[in-house]
């Protein structure tokens, strides 16, 4: 089970670096619908060439899904949304923000699906808001020097990441992994195209430098993640898988402080600290209260 523990935790801290490489892209003169761009069409060529090949292993043939395909919009939207938060705020507030996806999952739920959240899940909320104030140094944002157009685009990344973590869980899930992906893919290259295309076209970045890092960002956060949370979660369970997957933001904000050189004060880590208990505490709470009504499924 161990081995199984490092693989999710591996592709946790993967997703986590790829804010601090994507800033180094800027340094270099790329944009962020180039890098965003470049980074989804390298994840669809890679995972369609996986799918087909597994399709043409196993002598079937390839389901297309156009829900897939128009889910893979809000993934694209959120990365793009994210990546260009970036440009204006340090990557460590970034994720942290970002991270805002525990609790507005639980208000769509509440809105769309009626499904009233418990205390837990609303003291969990509260806690979660406020160590991102901590987190985020949000009490001193003047003297900090923080752009409000970068919070605003991060915090629309994290709601646009919540509609793409509800039409993931909702459909498609009788399409395998890899096909999946890539339809899913496809649609975030697509949509990234289109909100960018004058800046796309009249571009002259286009070059092998380019290409690189958007293969660099795309094997890290499109494709090792998926294989690793495919082949460990299933073996260590969804209770424990979700706890490891927090360490995403500590890795995020590591990455930042020790690539970009961001201050990380001692009140930001105690906000980080908040979050991950606030998290982690949320997801074994749900994770024990779906084990007793399996046990007394089962009994029944």
């Amino acid at each position: 089970m161990n081995k199984y523990i490092i693989i999710v935790i591996l592709g946790a801290l993967s997703f986590g670096m790829l804010s601090s490489f994507a800033k180094i892209a800027y340094g270099e003169g790329y944009s962020p619908a180039e890098i965003t761009l470049t980074q989804a069409l390298s994840g669809t060529i890679i995972l369609w060439s996986i799918a087909i090949f597994k399709r043409l292993k196993n002598g079937t043939k390839l389901q297309l899904n156009w829900r897939l395909l128009l889910a893979g919009t809000t993934m694209g939207s959120s990365a793009y949304t994210y990546y260009l938060s970036v440009a204006y705020i340090p990557a460590s507030l970034a994720i942290v923000l970002l991270m805002q996806i525990t609790w507005l999952s639980i208000l769509v739920d509440w809105i769309f699906f009626k499904k009233k959240p418990s205390a837990i899940e609303i003291s969990s909320a509260l806690f979660i808001i406020l160590g991102t104030v901590l987190a985020g140094n949000l009490l001193d944002l003047n003297s900090a020097n923080i752009s409000f157009k970068g919070i605003a685009l991060s915090l629309l990344s994290a709601i646009l990441y919540t509609l793409y973590i509800v039409f993931t869980s909702k459909i498609g899930k009788e399409t395998p992994m890899f096909e999946k992906s890539a339809l899913m893919t496809s649609g975030s290259a697509m949509i990234i195209f289109l909100i960018n295309c004058e800046a796309i076209t009249n571009s002259t970045h286009l070059d092998f430098g380019l290409l690189q890092w958007g293969t660099f960002l795309a094997v890290f956060g499109t494709v090792i993640p998926p294989i690793c949370f495919t082949v460990g979660m299933p073996k260590i369970g969804a209770g424990l898988s979700s706890v490891l997957l927090t360490l995403e933001l500590p890795a995020a904000v590591f990455c930042a402080h020790i690539i970009l050189g961001e201050k990380v004060t001692f009140l930001q880590l105690i906000g980080i600290a908040i979050m991950l208990g606030a998290i982690v505490y949320l997801n074994i709470s749900k994770n024990k209260k779906e084990n007793a009504i399996k046990s007394k499924t089962a009994v029944c």
